[in-house]
Formats: C-alpha cells, sequence, structure tokens
C-alpha cells in the first residue's frame, strides 16, 4: 500500500514525520491485506481501492485542526474510552428536547445529572412511517429537518466539546432506506446502483438464502426479499420491506460507506456506533450473521479510522450469543484491532433473570465468556436502551443454575409481561415467534421494575421496593466498568408510554413503550424531596459521581466475581493501585446474608470496610458471620 501512496502529489504538502504519515505507514499493510482478502478477484478491485487511498488522505486533509488537536490528545492518554469519567446517555432528540438547536440549552441537565457522553439517536434524514426509528437512512449526510440541519448539529458538538463532553452517533452500514438514492435509481434500472445491493430477477438465489437464514420480525416483517415489480427484481430486505441491505461484495459499496464513515468522524464524533453489524455480509448456505467477511469488513474498517481520524472509537452493535460477541473485539493477530467497544448485552439481560429469579447463578454462569474481553476494549453496560430485552444467552448458563431452559425462558416471559401471579412487572412481549415460542421483552426499567404497577395501587411499600429495584439495577451495572450508558427517561423513573398506539407509524411496534417524550415540567419533580422523580435522579446522580471518584472502576481489566455463597447475592472485586473495591448486590426481596468468608477468598481481608453508599463502616468477622443486605440493597466498599 506504500506505493500506491507515493505517487506524486498525493502526499507531497505533508511533511514524512506527520503523524498521519506514520500512522499510515504503520497500518498500510494490513489495509491492502484485508482489502485483498475481501476483493481480490473483484473487476473493480484497482479503482475501488484508489478511491480508498484518496478517501483517506482527503479525510485527513479536511479535519478541523481542533479534532486534531483532539485525536492528539486522546492518543496521549491512550484508550481513552477506559476511562471511569465517561458517563453516557442515549436519547431521541426530538422525544428529549425538540430539535438538535434546543439541545445545548439542556446540557446544564446532563451536567447536573453527571453525563458526559450522549448517544443521539439516528437524526439523519429517514422517511417518516418507514424510518424504523431512524435505522432506515435514506441520506447519510443529511440531518431530518425534524430535527434541524447539519450545522445545528456541528453546532451542538461544539459547545459539547467546550464542555468536555463526547459525541456518539449511529451510522447502518447493512442497509438503506428504499428512498436513498442508490436504492431510487436502482429501482429504475440503474445497473450500477443495481449493483450496491443484493437484487435478483427471479427466486433461485433468494431461496437458497433463505433455507438457512432465521427471520428478524417474524411477525412484521416475515421471510429476507421484496419484489420490486418497477424493475422486475427480487431485494433482500432481512429487517424490514423498506429497508434494502447493501451488497458488500462489491468494493465500491464498502468504499462509499467508508466515506460517509470518515465524514462522520470530520463532525467531531467520539464514538461511532455501528448498527447491525453481524449482518453485513451475505453468503448462501449460511445464517448471514457473524461471517468472517463480515469482521474482516469491521477491521478494515477500524484501520481506515485509526489512520484519517484516530480519536474516534468504533462501537459494534452485535447483539449475538456470548461466545460470538467476543469475536468482535478482534481475533489472532488482529486481537482487540476490531471494535473498540460493544455492548454488554449478554449481561444486561442476565441482570433482568438475576431480578424476576432472585436467583443470581444464570448471571454469574455466564461470566466466564464475559471476562474474556481483551484489555485495550471495552464495553458499553447498560440497564435499559432503545430497544428489546433479548433472551438468547446459551442454554448451558441456565442449566447449570438446576432450571430447564425452556421452562426459565417462558418464566421470564410471563413475568415481564406481567402475566405470571404476583409480578409487579408492566411489560410487553416483542417480536413473539408463533413457531418456536421465541420472544422479547418491551418496556421501561421503572415499569419492568414495578413502579407503574404501584404507582397505580398507590402502596407506598410497593413504590419503595420499586425505587430499591431501579436503584439496584443502575448500581450493579455503574460499577462494572466500561462505558455506562443511561437511556433516556431511566433517570427520572419514567414509565411505559402508551401513546404510540394510537400512532400508525408506530403502532405495530411495541418498543415504542420505552421510547418517551421528555416532559419537562415532570422532571422538575427531580428537585422536589420526596417525589419519584427526586428519588431516582437523586440516587443515579450520587452513584455517578462516587464511580467518577474511583480510578479501580475504569476498565484496567480487574473486575473479578465473587463466588455465590448466597445465590441472592451477586459480588465482584476491582482492585487497582492498592485500592479495592466490593460491589454486594441483594437481587432478592428478602434480607441475605453473606459469609464474611466470601471476602476472603479473594486475598487478605481488612479489618474495616466503608461503604461508599451508605457510609457505614463495617468491621469483618469471622467465617461464621455475616454482613446483611436489606431487600434490593447493596453496598460499594472500599478495604481500609
Amino acid at each position: 500500500m506504500t506505493e500506491p501512496f507515493d505517487k506524486p502529489g498525493l502526499l507531497a504538502d505533508m511533511a514524512p514525520a506527520s503523524s498521519f504519515r506514520m500512522r499510515l505507514q504503520s497500518h498500510a499493510a494490513d489495509i491492502r491485506q484485508l482489502f485483498d482478502g475481501l476483493y481480490a478477484g473483484h473487476p473493480a478491485h484497482a479503482a475501488a481501492f484508489q478511491r480508498l487511498e484518496e478517501a483517506l488522505v482527503r479525510a485527513h486533509l479536511e479535519r478541523p485542526a481542533r479534532l486534531v488537536a483532539r485525536d492528539e490528545a486522546k492518543l496521549d492518554r491512550g484508550h481513552w474510552f477506559l476511562s471511569q469519567d465517561i458517563a453516557g446517555m442515549s436519547l431521541y432528540v426530538d422525544r428529549f428536547c425538540g430539535s438538535l438547536s434546543a439541545l445545548p440549552g439542556r446540557l446544564d441537565y446532563f451536567s447536573e445529572l453527571g453525563v458526559n457522553l450522549l448517544h443521539l439517536m439516528p437524526v439523519f434524514e429517514s422517511p417518516e412511517g418507514e424510518s424504523d426509528g431512524g435505522y432506515a437512512v435514506s441520506d447519510f449526510r443529511r440531518v431530518d429537518p425534524r430535527f434541524g440541519t447539519l450545522a445545528d448539529l456541528q453546532s451542538l458538538q461544539s459547545d459539547m466539546q467546550d464542555r468536555g463532553m463526547y459525541l456518539m452517533l449511529d451510522i447502518v452500514l447493512n442497509h438503506t432506506s428504499h428512498h436513498h438514492e442508490w436504492a431510487r435509481r436502482a429501482r429504475a434500472g440503474d445497473e450500477r446502483c443495481q449493483a450496491f445491493y443484493h437484487m435478483f430477477p427471479d427466486r433461485s438465489l433468494p431461496d437458497a438464502y433463505e433455507a438457512s437464514m432465521p427471520e428478524v420480525f417474524p411477525e412484521s416483517s416475515p421471510g429476507n426479499f421484496t419484489w420490486l415489480p418497477e424493475c422486475g427484481r427480487w431485494v433482500m430486505t432481512v429487517f424490514h420491506s423498506y429497508q434494502w441491505d447493501l451488497n458488500y461484495r462489491n468494493p465500491d459499496v464498502f468504499v462509499s460507506m467508508l466515506e460517509n464513515v470518515l465524514f462522520y468522524a470530520n463532525l467531531g464524533v467520539d464514538i461511532l456506533r455501528i448498527d447491525a453489524p453481524a449482518f453485513i455480509w451475505k453468503e448462501p448456505g449460511t445464517s448471514c450473521q457473524n461471517l468472517p467477511q463480515a469482521h474482516a469488513l469491521l477491521r478494515l474498517l477500524r484501520l481506515c479510522v485509526a489512520t484519517s481520524a484516530p480519536g474516534m472509537a468504533i462501537l459494534g452493535e452485535a447483539i449475538v450469543a456470548p461466545r460470538d460477541i467476543m469475536e468482535y473485539f478482534g481475533t489472532g493477530a488482529f486481537t482487540a484491532r476490531e471494535c473498540d467497544i460493544a455492548y454488554n448485552a449478554t449481561h444486561m439481560a442476565l441482570q433482568w433473570d438475576a431480578l424476576a429469579t432472585a436467583d443470581t447463578r444464570v448471571m454469574l454462569a455466564a461470566q466466564s465468556e464475559i471476562l474474556r474481553k481483551p484489555f485495550g476494549t471495552t464495553w458499553i453496560n447498560y440497564v435499559r436502551c432503545h430497544d428489546d430485552i433479548g433472551l438468547g444467552y446459551d442454554d448451558h448458563m441456565i442449566r447449570e443454575a438446576g432450571y430447564d431452559p425452556y421452562a426459565h425462558r417462558s418464566f421470564l416471559k410471563e413475568y415481564y409481561s406481567g402475566t405470571f401471579p404476583g409480578s409487579p412487572a408492566r411489560g410487553a412481549l416483542f417480536s413473539v415467534n408463533p413457531r418456536t415460542g421465541d420472544a422479547r421483552i418491551s418496556g421501561s426499567l421503572a415499569s419492568l421494575c414495578g413502579l407503574e404497577a404501584a404507582l397505580a395501587t398507590g402502596e407506598a411499600g410497593a413504590v419503595e421496593t420499586a425505587l430499591r429495584r431501579i436503584s439496584l439495577m443502575h448500581a450493579h451495572c455503574l460499577f462494572l466498568g466500561g462505558v455506562p450508558m443511561l437511556f433516556q427517561g431511566d433517570e427520572l423513573g419514567t414509565i411505559n408510554d402508551y401513546s404510540y398506539l394510537s400512532d400508525p407509524g408506530k403502532s405495530y411496534d411495541n418498543r415504542w413503550l420505552h421510547r418517551p417524550i421528555t416532559d419537562w415540567e415532570i422532571s422538575e419533580r427531580r428537585h422536589f424531596e420526596g417525589s419519584v422523580e427526586h428519588r431516582v435522579f437523586s440516587d443515579l446522580s450520587r452513584l455517578i459521581r462516587l464511580r467518577r471518584g474511583l480510578a479501580m472502576v475504569a476498565d484496567h481489566g480487574n473486575l473479578h466475581w465473587m463466588r455465590p455463597h448466597n445465590r441472592h447475592v451477586a459480588g465482584y472485586v476491582r482492585a487497582h493501585d492498592g485500592r479495592v473495591l466490593y460491589g454486594i448486590f441483594n437481587f432478592g426481596r428478602d434480607e441475605a446474608w453473606l459469609t464474611w468468608y466470601a471476602f476472603r477468598e479473594h486475598g487478605h481481608l481488612p479489618s474495616t470496610l466503608t461503604d461508599h453508599w451508605t457510609g457505614t463502616r463495617f468491621t469483618c468477622g469471622p467465617d461464621h458471620e455475616h454482613l446483611i443486605i436489606p431487600p434490593y440493597g447493596f453496598h460499594l466498599m472500599e478495604a481500609g
């Protein structure tokens, strides 16, 4: 790769010792190897590679000086996203404050809470009524007028950067809207644009794909192909009929999407969330998910970003089985060189498992897989997000706890949909597959924790129990390490929003239950002591402040789980630079007793432990004595 970049003029104005040229030299061989491995036999190989080279140089030359300086500061810190100083929130701009131009006026709200990373749910153009929440993009470079303008987004980023905040945006690599320019041209018969998608004149290849491809939305969008009468073609549509899958077998597709990625980098995006990367390469006879070529594409993309915009981290939104998720951090020579960050979806779901069952053993059985994450990469840890809760963790984890997998998942679905006798949860089942019984769970954090049901009865004890569950779930997540990500509304204890049922563009998708519109009058209740909003907001902001002051909570690869001496209790140990933190969490509805021996298993037990949450100082007792943890209680205890 170094030879093509040495062509006259391409780097003529750049100093030989510039940091960009050195990064380019460092990554050149791997970029070439990955590109050739994917596209060496394609007739457009040489022209596409030249476009890739030019895109990298152009993106660097166009990168604003303030972002170049930010790159250098991040590189000096090394793996900046591992820090315990970062806490994020994911939000829908229109549902949070109306528009991008209004969001700078709400930045003080995030400072009050302790949040310094904003994940803006998709803001680029997508057709109303066929947007899939913004994930059916019709123009990757035009902000949807519903949210504002590109200038508004740039102004927001500048304000955030001045405050030391970070910005996270999405890009959808797998597909475009059927209103995208490429799709419109393809529908009109443009052969170059038809080659951007998986398009076929008859059912022979679609049937070959369908034989082994699962359905993502069997209820609302069965099948994986859609017929286009305008051009007499079948097009692959894995998610919805209005989302056309891009064909990454074509190198022009990769380079075109890389140019969009680098465009986002030069807007000042700190973390780029790649939506559904598991689907980006399709191969007949396979599930068309998690294929080796998909990993090669992600590695190539990351190397290109690391060359031109090294301050931007790559997040892979791969919601896959625990064993598969590790592949997205890279393997072999590319270990820790694929995605920088991934969603800890398995642990998120298993927290909900523990809360429903009051049994932490299933959650703990998964940790050997999760702890395989390589150093230099990290997790997004979260309790709720815009999406559903899947129950796709491995059966062996459930069996290790003594449960039957089918019966266990059936119980969880009944519990969180509120149909299990005595369940306080108020959720809904999403994407039910009537053939297999599979389903996922929708609902807000507060409603799934029982707050909606408790407020309906007005029973003070039930409200208190729900609030304790909410704080427990947040605390358990916040101190794991990685990047904690809250979801809009959860900081105020917002319950399910049923207004989506009257919106034809949303009524088919019950995930809108937990995508609330922020009521700023209600949010003011966070200042009224005794209100639900005050309790949830103040607990959460205090937890974030505590986290920021504990250096051992950064992702040093120092998370160690305590053995389950009490099945209701999960505990982990975080040690760094001579400081030791014990996180102890009771998922049970009753008082739990934990032998002091559980602490001694992880080294010498100090004579005292100070709980940062309650301020209590504990004297450590002998093995036959116990730490007593209240129902849904927790301790964040530092040795000494």
